[in-house]
Protein backbone atom coordinates (compact mmCIF):
# COMPACT_ATOMS: atom_id res chain seq x y z
CA UNK A 1 0.00 0.00 0.00
CA UNK A 2 1.21 3.22 -1.06
CA UNK A 3 0.31 6.89 1.13
CA UNK A 4 -0.81 9.34 -1.21
CA UNK A 5 -1.58 13.36 -0.15
CA UNK A 6 -4.12 14.46 -2.41
CA UNK A 7 -5.81 18.31 -2.55
CA UNK A 8 -9.51 19.42 -2.82
CA UNK A 9 -10.99 22.60 -3.57
CA UNK A 10 -14.07 24.36 -5.64
CA UNK A 11 -15.65 27.64 -5.73
CA UNK A 12 -19.56 27.02 -7.12
CA UNK A 13 -22.16 25.95 -5.74
CA UNK A 14 -22.45 24.25 -2.18
CA UNK A 15 -18.56 23.83 -2.14
CA UNK A 16 -18.50 21.68 1.60
CA UNK A 17 -21.07 19.61 0.91
CA UNK A 18 -19.49 18.29 -2.84
CA UNK A 19 -16.32 18.15 -0.93
CA UNK A 20 -17.35 15.62 1.75
CA UNK A 21 -19.51 13.87 -1.32
CA UNK A 22 -15.98 14.19 -3.34
CA UNK A 23 -13.78 12.99 -0.74
CA UNK A 24 -16.39 10.12 0.15
CA UNK A 25 -16.58 9.01 -3.76
CA UNK A 26 -12.54 9.23 -4.11
CA UNK A 27 -12.06 7.35 -0.53
CA UNK A 28 -14.43 4.42 -1.32
CA UNK A 29 -13.23 1.30 -0.57
CA UNK A 30 -10.14 -0.86 -0.38
CA UNK A 31 -8.40 0.18 -3.42
CA UNK A 32 -8.44 4.29 -1.74
CA UNK A 33 -8.61 3.99 2.38
CA UNK A 34 -9.11 7.50 3.94
CA UNK A 35 -6.53 8.00 6.43
CA UNK A 36 -6.91 11.73 7.63
CA UNK A 37 -8.89 14.80 6.59
CA UNK A 38 -8.14 18.18 7.11
CA UNK A 39 -10.36 21.18 8.06
CA UNK A 40 -11.38 23.01 5.54
CA UNK A 41 -10.51 26.34 4.77
CA UNK A 42 -11.56 29.32 3.21
CA UNK A 43 -8.84 31.39 0.56
CA UNK A 44 -8.55 33.61 -1.76
CA UNK A 45 -8.68 32.80 -5.69
CA UNK A 46 -5.35 32.30 -6.93
CA UNK A 47 -4.23 32.58 -10.58
CA UNK A 48 -7.57 34.22 -11.70
CA UNK A 49 -8.15 36.64 -8.67
CA UNK A 50 -12.16 37.68 -9.81
CA UNK A 51 -14.15 35.11 -8.80
CA UNK A 52 -15.50 33.43 -5.76
CA UNK A 53 -13.70 32.69 -2.42
CA UNK A 54 -12.78 28.86 -2.88
CA UNK A 55 -12.51 26.33 -0.03
CA UNK A 56 -9.54 23.93 0.16
CA UNK A 57 -8.54 20.84 2.09
CA UNK A 58 -6.48 18.18 1.98
CA UNK A 59 -7.04 14.42 2.51
CA UNK A 60 -4.35 11.52 2.97
CA UNK A 61 -5.02 7.97 1.79
CA UNK A 62 -3.73 4.43 1.40
CA UNK A 63 -4.16 2.88 -1.78
CA UNK A 64 -3.31 0.09 -4.47
CA UNK A 65 -3.96 2.10 -7.63
CA UNK A 66 -0.54 3.49 -8.91
CA UNK A 67 -0.23 6.78 -9.39
CA UNK A 68 -1.44 7.14 -13.16
CA UNK A 69 -4.48 5.21 -12.20
CA UNK A 70 -5.01 7.35 -8.72
CA UNK A 71 -5.17 10.02 -11.20
CA UNK A 72 -7.71 8.84 -13.33
CA UNK A 73 -9.92 7.55 -10.56
CA UNK A 74 -9.51 11.72 -9.29
CA UNK A 75 -10.51 12.98 -12.78
CA UNK A 76 -13.47 10.40 -13.07
CA UNK A 77 -14.62 11.62 -9.59
CA UNK A 78 -14.40 15.22 -10.79
CA UNK A 79 -16.18 14.56 -13.80
CA UNK A 80 -18.85 12.03 -11.94
CA UNK A 81 -19.43 16.09 -10.05
CA UNK A 82 -19.97 17.98 -13.46
CA UNK A 83 -16.06 19.06 -14.10
CA UNK A 84 -15.36 18.97 -17.77
CA UNK A 85 -11.26 20.52 -17.98
CA UNK A 86 -11.92 21.11 -21.58
CA UNK A 87 -14.52 23.47 -20.96
CA UNK A 88 -12.77 25.49 -18.09
CA UNK A 89 -10.67 28.68 -18.28
CA UNK A 90 -7.05 27.87 -16.16
CA UNK A 91 -7.66 28.77 -12.33
CA UNK A 92 -11.13 30.04 -13.20
CA UNK A 93 -14.22 28.76 -11.14
CA UNK A 94 -15.46 25.33 -10.88
CA UNK A 95 -17.32 23.31 -8.61
CA UNK A 96 -14.62 20.65 -7.56
CA UNK A 97 -10.66 20.23 -8.34
CA UNK A 98 -8.94 16.96 -7.33
CA UNK A 99 -5.00 17.31 -7.53
CA UNK A 100 -2.57 14.73 -6.35
CA UNK A 101 0.00 15.93 -4.12
CA UNK A 102 2.19 13.41 -3.32
CA UNK A 103 2.59 9.13 -3.20
CA UNK A 104 5.24 7.79 -1.13
CA UNK A 105 8.28 9.64 -2.14
CA UNK A 106 7.90 8.79 -5.79
CA UNK A 107 9.00 11.34 -8.54
CA UNK A 108 7.02 11.40 -11.84
CA UNK A 109 7.50 13.68 -14.77
CA UNK A 110 4.94 12.73 -17.01
CA UNK A 111 2.92 14.92 -19.75
CA UNK A 112 -0.19 13.45 -17.34
CA UNK A 113 1.01 13.67 -14.03
CA UNK A 114 3.98 15.61 -11.87
CA UNK A 115 4.65 14.41 -8.73
CA UNK A 116 5.36 15.85 -6.03
CA UNK A 117 3.11 18.58 -7.75
CA UNK A 118 5.32 20.85 -9.27
CA UNK A 119 3.54 24.01 -7.89
CA UNK A 120 2.89 22.82 -3.93
CA UNK A 121 5.39 24.91 -2.56
CA UNK A 122 4.34 28.16 -4.01
CA UNK A 123 0.19 27.81 -3.20
CA UNK A 124 -0.48 28.56 0.34
CA UNK A 125 -3.95 27.57 0.05
CA UNK A 126 -2.70 23.97 -0.36
CA UNK A 127 0.14 23.68 2.61
CA UNK A 128 -2.36 25.26 5.36
CA UNK A 129 -4.97 22.31 4.84
CA UNK A 130 -1.80 19.68 4.30
CA UNK A 131 -0.27 21.12 7.24
CA UNK A 132 -3.17 20.51 9.51
CA UNK A 133 -2.30 16.89 8.95
CA UNK A 134 0.97 16.34 7.50
CA UNK A 135 2.84 19.25 8.69
CA UNK A 136 6.55 16.64 9.44
CA UNK A 137 5.98 14.99 5.94
CA UNK A 138 8.89 15.65 3.58
CA UNK A 139 8.07 15.89 0.23
CA UNK A 140 11.08 16.47 -2.38
CA UNK A 141 13.32 17.21 0.20
CA UNK A 142 10.84 19.74 1.81
CA UNK A 143 9.45 19.77 5.65
CA UNK A 144 5.79 20.45 5.05
CA UNK A 145 5.49 22.82 7.90
CA UNK A 146 8.74 24.54 6.84
CA UNK A 147 7.35 25.23 3.45
CA UNK A 148 4.15 26.89 4.68
CA UNK A 149 6.51 28.81 6.97
CA UNK A 150 7.90 30.78 4.06
CA UNK A 151 4.35 31.72 2.71
CA UNK A 152 1.67 34.49 3.05
CA UNK A 153 -0.92 33.01 4.77
CA UNK A 154 -3.10 35.80 4.50
CA UNK A 155 -6.53 35.38 3.44
CA UNK A 156 -6.89 32.49 4.57
CA UNK A 157 -9.83 31.40 7.07
CA UNK A 158 -10.27 27.86 9.14
CA UNK A 159 -14.15 27.21 9.04
CA UNK A 160 -15.53 25.68 11.94
CA UNK A 161 -16.58 21.95 11.89
CA UNK A 162 -20.37 21.13 9.89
Amino acid sequence: MAEALIAFGGNVGDVRETLDRAIAAFADGPKVRLLARSSDYRTPPWGVEDQPAFVNCCIAVSTVLPPQALLAHAQSVERAFGRNRSQERRWGPRALDIDLIAYDDLAVAAPELTLPHPRLFERAFVLVPLAEIAGERIIAGIRVDDALAGLDRSGIEKLPPR
